[in-house]
């Protein structure tokens, strides 16, 4: 198919999603006319027999006993994943989230031999700032769907036209709707370089990236290669530990002297996600032999829940009928979405790939903002900040939200951005 037929295509689906998408037409005609870089509209569609045998095997889950402690210390508790299996199976509507995001402008385009999904909402603002955020695991773009209106268009969320902006939020190969890589080779590094591509690929000369999870490393990596157009970026998950706290911690050593306070609770976090993060050092050693989590939803979803211990307690209370940041919904809409694409495994193998610490200072060169969520899996010291970012040119602590930041917090995170990248525009 030719490119005035992808132009139509999307100008049709501009048309039809409503004023969210106004501006996508000038998306199309940033399509190139070889197919290898072309730009091709997408749209969400399971057929119901998938939801089916969903339900299913939901249904047909051969469940363990029940944990012998009185808290989560032995993991995710019966309890809880027979609250989430009974509520998936009967109640839960994936119709819902799906027509949220057909009510987005998607594509999908070629870098490197792999289909990298993304939206792209443009705002009506025209001086809007281009802005590339990256999601994590056990997340998706599922993440981000709170933030887009209120990033895009200010005005409407208590903010100012010259707080809007451009959004464009990937998928990362081997989640979601991007391509499964089938080869080695799709690092943080790679990732970022693709990313790059895509938004020279979309027309943006001048623009700024954030990211948490494995968003954060991709978007320091980002920063750290300077492409051209690359102007700023924003952290929540921020690469800010020295390496000699890193190799003390790696090693299971005692806490050096020294530290200030912020420093030593910053410690002790640390030494306690090293010592809780199992599912990282499966992943990141023999992906493929999590095979069940392509074969059973349940355990798909136990393992997705216990990423860390206050994401874990948030999602439990959801389902406990006490909803926080996060309502039963946003859990399974993501967990859904893992299960419909089978990518357990193809979005384990990037811990496979990543030769990068997780937390270690990465040599970004560029303005950097970070904003510290207190139930994040560490918080940055400012004193740490300061020297991983030499060029740090924003830096706040919150009193509420965690991991999940953009997911949990919208309100501020969508403020944290405005206000980090305020001096950049």
């Amino acid at each position: 198919m030719n490119t005035r037929y992808w132009f139509h295509l999307a100008l049709i689906l501009t048309l039809s999603v409503g004023s969210t998408t106004c501006s996508t037409v000038a998306l199309a005609q940033n399509i190139h006319k070889d197919n290898t870089s072309s730009i091709r509209p997408f749209r969400v569609s399971f057929p119901e027999s998938e939801l089916t045998e969903l339900r299913k095997r939901i249904i047909a889950t051969k469940w363990p006993d029940k944990e012998l402690v009185p808290d989560q210390s032995q993991g995710v508790q019966l309890a809880t994943m027979k609250e989430l299996a009974r509520y998936w199976a009967t109640d839960y509507d994936w119709r819902k989230v799906e027509a949220k995001l057909n009510a987005l402008p998607q594509f999908k385009t070629e870098i490197d031999g792999e289909d990298i999904h993304f939206i792209h909402v443009r705002s009506k603002h025209k001086d809007a700032l281009p802005l590339i955020i990256t999601h994590g695991w056990p997340g998706s773009i599922i993440e981000m769907l709170k933030v887009i209106e209120p990033l895009t268009n200010p005005t409407a969320y208590g903010g100012k036209a010259s707080d809007a902006f451009h959004l464009v939020i990937p998928s990362i190969p081997g989640y979601g709707f991007s391509g499964k890589p089938t080869k080695t080779g799709w690092s943080p590094e790679h990732i970022a370089r693709a990313w790059a591509e895509l938004m020279k690929r979309l027309g943006y000369s001048k623009y700024v990236a954030q990211g948490g999870d494995w968003g954060a490393i991709i978007t320091d990596m980002m920063a750290v290669q300077k492409p051209d157009g690359l102007i700023g970026i924003h952290s929540n998950m921020p690469g800010t530990v020295p390496p000699e706290i890193e190799r003390v911690l790696k090693c299971g050593d005692p806490m050096p002297s020294g530290l200030t306070d912020d420093e030593k609770r910053a410690f002790d976090q640390l030494q306690y996600v090293y010592g809780h993060i199992g599912y990282a050092d499966i992943m990141g050693t023999r992906p493929q032999t999590l095979t069940g989590l392509a074969d059973s939803p349940v355990g798909l979803a136990a393992f997705m829940l216990d990423h860390d211990s206050k994401s874990l307690k948030l999602i439990s209370d959801a389902f406990a009928g006490h909803p926080g940041g996060l309502s039963r919904d946003d859990v399974l809409d993501n967990i859904t979405l893992y299960w419909l694409t089978n990518t357990a495994i193809s979005s384990a193998r990037l811990y496979w790939e990543n030769k990068l610490p997780f937390f270690t200072v990465k040599g970004v060169e560029i303005p950097a903002a970070i904003s510290v969520f207190p139930d994040e899996l560490y918080q940055a010291p400012l004193s740490w900040a300061k020297q991983a970012y030499p060029k740090l040119m924003y830096y706040n602590k919150l009193d509420k939200g965690g991991h999940f930041a953009a997911w949990e917090q919208p309100e501020l995170f969508t403020a944290e951005l405005r206000q980090a990248f305020k001096s950049l525009r």
